[in-house]
């Protein structure tokens, strides 16, 4: 692991300085003004929030107009590891994507101690541009090691990454090419796609599975939408982002040690002067699943969190001060936030619940009410317009058990910080479990013509 630049160890310092001065001047009055600025910036994240829900009120429109001539050359990743159970359903969603097969590429990204994997997509019937990559064995075993190892390979001119479970619409290539090629500036690096999570049927985990959905529709439906209507960087997600393969070549590619090479590559696109941007065709996903499948994978993304923060701090002024708000704004506050909200409710919970004990009315004041009030409406805001936008299910009963949602991400970012201590490269995998087949049935309706109905990716977007 790299050390701690000057700029960082300066940090260090001072919060260590700035501690050991409160320890020492500890009062009341001290307790009350520093829990008043904390206070004030919630509030300034509050009002952020909700100037990304009225930013991003006008959806993103794919391009118009005549096909043209010749599309540009498109590559397809897809770096698989233990996921023979769903393999062939994954060629089937990708064999259904809209777009000339003499014009497509596709790496199936494998590892070659994956025997069952290998064998399962030998067996599984593919397209004649869908191709099977062996990666190399080697340290670290991550996904970004992966795909590093397939982009020599890539002959596209545009490239995309989808995961074991993704069902991408099938006209999300055609949108993403139309919108490069209309770059008249040059500068657009990378379009994500939003992502969408859809109900699994006889779930035994219907809790998270809603808050999951109502989450990530808040992510790629408001707050992703708005950072780029408001030119800042913002991190990737994890699948479903389209790229100018010159451009992913220049600046190195992934980074391979990193557990969310995603957030960390939309930055290092900024410090380059490149931008990104979103569009509307989504990729469906399921949730993960139980509290023992989602608690690993939200470990390896705050783990990931922090190492992206870790790298980009070394270098504050790399990114401007436009770089450094959406870096703080995005990756900052959701580590603080998975930090503080388990503790701040374990707090007011506990405080009410003394006094009514006691006999005595909660002290209940000003500010504290107003952060606890906005920062949760807020948040009920983001979800519900996001929900809305996607198609999911998030209702008052949704929103009354956010909070509870909310502490597990306290466990998570524990969890994490252990992780980040005791073994910072290790990968989390997530397991991808096989959907009915009525998933896919269900979405037969939105397929265009000429498209296998057995195998549409996801309906059309919702506005």
């Amino acid at each position: 692991m790299r050390r701690l630049s000057l700029i960082q160890w300066f940090g260090v310092l001072a919060m260590v300085a700035g501690l050991g001065w409160i320890l020492r001047n500890a009062s009341r009055d001290l307790f009350e003004q520093l829990a008043a600025l904390a206070g004030i910036a919630f509030l300034v994240f509050a009002a952020w929030r909700c100037l990304l829900v009225v930013v991003s009120l006008r959806p993103v429109r794919a391009p118009e107009g005549p096909e043209p001539e010749l599309w540009p050359r498109y590559t397809v990743l897809a770096a698989l590891y233990d996921e023979a159970e769903v393999v062939d359903q994954l060629i089937a969603r990708l064999a259904a994507l809209d777009y000339p097969p003499d014009r497509l590429q596709g790496l199936l990204v494998l590892e070659a101690r994956d025997g069952a994997t290998r064998a399962a997509a030998l067996a599984a019937q593919r397209p004649d541009w869908l191709e099977i990559f062996i990666a190399p064995p080697g340290a670290p075993s991550t996904k970004p090691r992966a795909l590093n190892c397939a982009l020599p390979h890539a002959t596209g001119d545009l490239l995309t990454v989808y995961d074991a479970e993704d069902a991408p619409d099938p006209g999300q290539l055609k949108e993403a090419a139309r919108r490069f090629m209309a770059d008249a500036g040059g500068r657009l690096a990378c379009l994500q796609a939003p992502l969408r999570i859809r109900p699994v049927e006889g779930s035994r985990s219907p809790f998270i599975d809603r808050q999951f959905a109502a989450e990530y529709a808040a992510l790629f439906e408001t707050t992703l939408p708005g950072m780029a209507r408001l030119g800042l960087p913002f991190p990737l997600g994890g699948t479903s982002n389209h790229f100018r393969v010159d451009v992913l070549r220049a600046i190195g590619g992934w980074d391979s040690w990193n557990v969310t090479e995603d957030a960390d590559l939309g930055f290092r696109l900024w410090r380059r002067g490149w931008r990104a941007g979103v569009i509307a065709r989504p990729t469906w996903e399921t949730p993960p699943g139980a509290l023992y499948d989602w608690l690993p994978q939200r470990t390896r993304w705050l783990k990931g969190y922090m190492q992206t923060w870790g790298v980009h701090t070394r270098d504050p002024a790399g990114l401007g001060p436009r770089g450094l708000f959406a870096l703080s704004m995005t990756l900052g506050v959701a580590l603080i936030s998975a930090a503080l909200y388990g503790p701040t409710l374990a707090w007011v919970a506990a405080s009410v619940l003394v006094a009514l004990s006691a006999g005595l009315p909660p002290e209940t004041p000003r500010l504290a009410l107003s952060v606890l009030v906005l920062g949760a409406v807020t948040a009920w805001i983001s979800c519900k317009v996001g929900a809305r936008r996607a198609g999911v299910a998030y209702g008052p009963w949704d929103m009354v058990r956010a909070p509870l949602y909310w502490c597990l991400l306290s466990l998570a970012f524990v969890h994490a910080l252990w992780r980040l201590a005791v073994e910072p490269f290790v990968w989390n995998k997530t397991r991808h479990r096989r959907e009915a087949p009525s998933a896919d049935a269900v979405l037969d309706e939105a397929a265009p013509s000429g498209l296998s109905a057995a195998h549409v990716a996801a309906p059309e977007p919702v506005s």
